[in-house]
């Protein structure tokens, strides 16, 4: 298949959504000690978990209060627990691992994850070192990826790499500036080809398949706004703007009821704090906002997963899952 066909400019203008009195009640599941930046979260076809990805390189798994976590699963095969369990040194990315983007094909039971530094893998049910499917698209190696989404249909794969040039520990050094060669692709697991779908974007945030397989739903992370990716139909294979943000759209998550996905935004506001907050969509734009400003406290998020009636809030930078219910 080819790349993208044409872009098409295609905005719902809507009504401000005022901050929901939704999820108000706010819990925590505590990551182990000196571990943190639960980035990702997934549940597996039997609800359990969550799984988090952690800035130490490993997938955990939430066995209960009781257990609590325990390592499921890692994408470095350089991997040690010595060096690697608890570190915080963005430069450890290369060797520990740092998986982004979390995706289980229930029909399987296999979980794709997005590793920054080790590109696309999967890993079996039993979790374990993960297996690479893909380092590299059209000769141009991967530098970023960070969001998966699989079809749940028929297992395709939808990640994005943020950028060909610059690698996450990059993004925290002094003067760095984004730019504009993040891409968004797909992985056909029968082929095993990788094709891209859409370039040139400034930035760009993890996807989620519309539960119908119709389109799919990709974050330009730093132009703060999100493209409908047609699969199907007579748009299929051309893209359009399908809502733009006050901030920035970091992952995009499918809902519990159908057609619906939880967008975690970032919003800078006039004095310069970071509000955290989930976007609940549907096929037609936005339907609630719900503000985790006063749990994260100027920090940001980057994954807002529903699952049971509760939202599991990931952030690369706390060391806690939070828990929002009604």
């Amino acid at each position: 298949m080819a790349a993208m066909l044409s872009i098409v400019v295609f905005f719902f203008s809507l009504p401000y959504m005022p901050l929901s009195d939704s999820f108000t009640s706010f819990s925590k599941i505590q990551m182990p000690p000196g571990v943190i930046g639960p980035d990702s979260a997934g549940f597996d076809a039997f609800g359990r978990g969550p799984y988090v990805s952690v800035g130490d390189g490993r997938i955990l798994k939430w066995l209960g209060p009781i257990f609590g976590f325990v390592d499921f699963a890692y994408t470095s095969p350089k991997r040690t627990k010595q060096m690697c369990d608890g570190t915080t040194d963005p430069e450890m990315g290369p060797i520990c691992g740092r998986p982004l983007g979390l995706s289980f094909y229930y029909k399987t039971g296999h979980l794709y994850i997005g590793d920054a530094y080790f590109g696309l893998l999967v890993v079996g049910p039993n979790g374990g070192l993960a297996t690479r499917l893909a380092t590299s698209a059209e000769g141009v190696p991967f530098k970023f990826i960070n969001g998966v989404d699989v079809d749940l249909n028929n297992g395709t794969v939808y990640f994005a790499d943020a950028s060909t040039t610059f690698e996450l520990r990059n993004s925290t050094q002094p003067n760095f500036k984004p730019d504009s060669t993040g891409r968004f692709m797909n992985y056909d697991p029968f082929t095993k080809q990788v094709t891209v779908l859409l370039r040139g974007l400034f930035g760009t945030g993890g996807p989620a398949v519309s539960t119908d397989s119709s389109f799919v739903l990709a974050c330009e992370l730093n132009a703060k706004r999100i493209y409908k990716y047609w699969l199907t139909g007579v748009k299929a294979n051309t893209a359009e703007v399908f809502i733009n943000f006050p901030g920035n759209p970091i992952k995009i998550k499918r809902a519990t009821t159908t057609g619906e996905f939880w967008v975690a935004v970032n919003e800078i506001n006039q004095q310069q704090l970071t509000l955290p907050q989930g976007y609940r969509i549907n096929a037609y734009g936005r339907m609630e906002i719900v503000s985790f400003a006063a749990q994260y406290n100027n920090r940001s998020i980057s994954v807002v997963q529903e699952q049971n009636g509760a939202l599991y809030v990931g952030s690369r930078v706390v060391d806690f899952v939070g828990v929002f219910k009604n």
